[in-house]
């Protein structure tokens, strides 16, 4: 049925979810999954003051938010040592994806990506009726110099660029990132998503610089800090554009439980380090997995491991329905060539060794 009371756009848009959740795939396998190494979350968790500010938080559920995110928006300009004002925090960067979209984007305006890159941003785009024009990546890698050509070819409003990279794990160099940032053309707007810079070296993250109006760079609480469920995330922009969101977000959006948790995960940077130390050696051991079931591991800035299968994308769908069918959820790149691979996440040492008994027996299956 189509309801002519929606707009044309909203009409002419299909209704879709562009992740299905591991829980609905576990209610349609009829059994959970042994090991969750799909969805780049953080197995072992949040910071144990993360979670104690969340739970004293909650004998105040009955009252809303802080609209402003005013205290978690001061701590977080302490930690980068720049203004409040130019922060804005919203849920997650998936929210925040869609409040910039709604901003800068109207029907018929230009919006430019690489071919396979987040698919989250190309729904917002779609969603407020932008038109989106795709690069290739470059070799295993998202292609800065192709991507601002692109923009100056169509006009763009908004190019979009992760460092580091989803769903392959690679990462520029500070420099790289930083000669697309000056490149910006005049009436486009650089959209830098670090939601996994925390695991990357500090070589691999331009200077803070919040005088530069071409960029806004958008970061998470959902990877390493561990809160994903939360729904925490924010943007660090010029004052101008950082402040132009609170003419059109959800006020309310990042509830009392969250803001605290975020805070009080912020404070823990050593909590943080400890992490990027499981993670380091849970990708070292993804690797030798991959490696020795005859599957080429990818150099990772992040939280999860890309494996290349050596075939094409038909034969890593099937590897990911067979690891599907003996309990091990992972994930895969969605366009060609990247689709060749397949990506998991480090989740606890438990679960990476139920991948490593069961990817040989997955491989076996399609033999």
């Amino acid at each position: 049925m189509t309801d002519t009371r929606q707009t044309p756009l909203a009409q002419s848009l299909p209704a879709t979810v562009p992740f299905v959740a591991p829980e609905r795939m576990e209610e349609l396998r009829g059994t959970a999954f042994d090991a969750r190494l799909g969805a780049n979350e953080l197995s072992f968790g949040p910071s144990p003051k993360a979670l104690e500010a969340m739970a004293d938080s909650l004998s105040g559920v009955w009252k809303y938010g802080e609209p402003e995110n005013r205290n978690l928006r001061l701590a977080l300009a302490a930690h980068h040592g720049i203004d409040a004002d130019e922060i804005t925090v919203g849920e997650g960067i998936d929210g925040l994806l869609g409040n910039l979209v709604r901003l800068y984007v109207g029907p018929g305006d230009a919006v430019v990506t690489s071919a396979g890159s987040y698919p989250t941003f190309n729904y917002h785009v779609a969603g407020f009726g932008g038109v989106l024009h795709t690069v290739p990546y470059k070799g295993d890698f998202e292609d800065p110099e192709a991507l601002i050509a692109k923009a100056k070819e169509v006009g763009a409003k908004l190019v979009y660029l992760s460092n580091p990279n989803n769903p392959m794990g690679s990462v520029h160099r500070a420099e790289t990132v930083q000669a697309m940032i000056d490149a910006v053309p005049e009436g486009c707007l650089m959209i830098l998503d670090e939601a996994y810079t925390e695991f990357a070296p500090e070589s691999t993250r331009p200077a803070l610089d919040t005088s530069n109006a071409r960029v806004i760079r958008f970061r998470t609480f959902s990877k390493a800090y561990g809160m994903a469920g939360a729904r925490v995330g924010y943007g660090i922009a010029h004052r101008d554009i950082a402040m132009s969101f609170d003419k059109i977000r959800n006020h309310f959006g990042v509830n009392r439980m969250a803001q605290a948790g975020a805070l009080a995960a912020l404070e823990d940077q050593a909590y943080l380090a400890e992490t990027n130390e499981k993670v380091t050696q849970g990708r070292e051991r993804l690797a030798q997995i991959a490696q020795s079931a005859g599957l080429t591991p990818l150099p990772s800035a992040t939280n999860f491991v890309t494996m290349d299968c050596g075939r094409d994308g038909e034969y890593a769908r099937a590897l990911v329905k067979a690891l599907d069918a003996r309990g091990v959820f992972v994930r895969m790149p969605g366009v060609a060539p990247l689709d060749r691979c397949i990506r998991v996440s480090v989740g606890l040492p438990e679960e990476i060794e139920i991948f490593a008994e069961r990817l040989p027996l997955a491989l076996a299956d399609l033999d």
